[in-house]
């Protein structure tokens, strides 16, 4: 065998390939900052369809988003495009630093150290953006 490329760098290479040819200006497509393309829900729109709206006495919206928070970092925390989405909803919800930073640090203990400190840097540069954006 003359080809040295990982199975998953021939798929990646391969699925590559195949955007070029359903769009030529995908060739120079990259994930990084992907989640921009999806705005922040307003939270009035967020309870209607994530919170206790169409669902009395369940959870609220923020309640809710805090509960992905925590799964995507018991995940690894390896979703940045999803955990920064998340983070930009809990902040129009109106959830405090403390809150997000309690449910990451609640998951350290079953998620680990590697994946509690990728999810409070994501944490702290989102945070920092939207500092940035509301001077």
């Amino acid at each position: 065998m003359s080809d040295t490329k990982n199975p998953y760098q021939a798929m990646f290479a391969q699925y590559q390939e195949m955007a070029k040819a359903f769009n030529p200006a995908l060739e120079s497509f990259t994930p990084k900052g992907f989640e921009a393309l999806w705005p922040t829900m307003p939270k009035d729109v967020m309870e209607m369809f994530f919170g206790n709206t169409l669902n009395q006495g369940g959870l609220d919206a923020k309640t809710r988003l805090l509960l992905t928070l925590g799964a995507l970092t018991m995940l690894g925390a390896q979703a940045d495009a999803q955990m920064r989405l998340t983070i930009r909803h809990l902040v129009e919800a109106e959830a405090t630093k403390q809150e997000i930073v309690e449910t990451i640090g609640q998951m350290s203990m079953f998620a680990g150290i590697p994946a509690t400190t990728r999810a409070m840097e994501i944490v702290q540069e989102v945070l920092a953006e939207q500092e940035g954006q509301d001077t």
